[in-house]
């Protein structure tokens, strides 16, 4: 079977646990995985990674980030994202990499995302800091776990 999975680490190393997304990509990137899968790191390019989901427009898209949800720090979780009726909206932050930024960023570009699941795990500490926290550390092979389980089943 054939399919094209992106697997998008995001977050910026600057600020802690913010980087949870681009270290679990520099992991992933050390794991066999098929080669319809593309992992790749866009810190907080939010315009390269709508302009890659736009020309790629991969079956599914894992967006892998540090997200506050409220519950105790380091608990990964998967989230589907509704990607239904977007609008572009015409004044965006080009660097933004929040999720519903960057598919409305698509949207503005004229793509259609195809499904889109968050795997993301609640921060300890975001500031001025290179380096997750011990925490965010430990759910780093967890999220690595997840991902890999997802690419498993997307690709049977």
């Amino acid at each position: 079977m054939t399919t094209s999975v992106l697997v998008a680490g995001i977050g910026n190393v600057f600020l802690g646990d913010d980087g949870f997304g681009v270290e679990v990509v520099r992991e992933l990137k050390k794991t066999a995985l098929p080669d319809w899968v593309r992992v790749a790191d866009y810190g907080v390019r939010g315009m390269h990674l709508a302009y890659d989901l736009a020309t790629a427009d991969p079956e599914l898209t894992v967006l892998v980030d540090a997200t506050e949800r409220g519950d105790e720090a380091g608990t990964v979780y998967v989230i589907e994202l509704d990607t239904s009726a977007r609008s572009p909206r015409p004044c965006l932050d080009a660097h933004g990499m929040q999720p519903d930024v960057v598919l409305d960023l698509l949207a503005l570009l004229g793509g259609v995302p195809g499904r889109v699941l968050l795997v993301g795990c609640e921060p300890a500490v975001v500031d001025h800091r290179m380096g997750l926290s011990p925490v965010v550390e430990r759910a780093v092979g967890t999220a690595v776990a997840a991902v890999t389980d997802i690419v498993a089943n997307h690709g049977r």
